[in-house]
């Protein structure tokens, strides 16, 4: 059984990107939260282009149906990621809050 080549998985999304450590700076916490709001506006566009891929498929515009396919279940995955992230996170939070010292 041969696998056809066209649906190999490629492109700059699906490369894994080294993580770079940073130098620690004066303010402990702008790091942080410069990359929180980068993925917070990473999450915004990959739900943005979902939708408008969506809609161009819904009025026929769309040349290729499985890049929406594509771009929706991606909108998704990250959508439960980032609600995954939230939920871990606020939960470490409560851990903390309970500890007693």
């Amino acid at each position: 059984m041969t696998v056809d080549p066209s649906l190999a998985v490629s492109g700059a999304e699906w490369q894994i990107q080294p993580v770079e450590a940073t130098a620690p700076t004066g303010e402990s916490g702008s790091s942080f939260g410069s990359m929180l709001g980068d993925s917070i506006e990473a999450l915004a566009k990959t739900q943005n282009d979902a939708s408008a891929q969506a809609q161009a498929l819904a009025t026929g515009q769309a040349s290729d149906p499985t890049a929406v396919v594509m771009a929706v279940e991606r909108a998704q995955l990250s959508m439960q990621l980032a609600g995954q992230i939230r939920t871990k996170a606020v939960e470490a939070a409560q851990e903390i809050f309970h500890t007693q010292v």
